[in-house]
C-alpha cells in the first residue's frame, strides 16, 4: 500500500506534462499568428513582385 501512496505522491512526470501543454499553447499561437498575417505577407510579396516587374 505504501508503494501506491508513494507512486501517487511522485510528481516527477508533471514537468513533462507541463512542457507538453506549453508547447501546445505556443503552437496554437504560431498558427493563429500565421493565419492573421497571411494576407499582409501575401500583399507585401505581391507589391514586391509588381515593383520588380515594373522596373524591368
Amino acid at each position: 500500500m505504501s508503494k501506491l501512496i508513494s507512486f501517487l505522491a511522485d510528481e516527477s512526470g508533471a514537468s513533462a506534462a507541463e512542457y507538453a501543454i506549453i508547447l501546445a499553447v505556443v503552437g496554437v499561437g504560431i498558427v493563429a499568428a500565421a493565419g492573421t498575417l497571411k494576407d499582409a505577407i501575401s500583399g507585401a510579396m505581391n507589391t514586391a513582385s509588381n515593383t520588380i516587374n515594373t522596373a524591368s
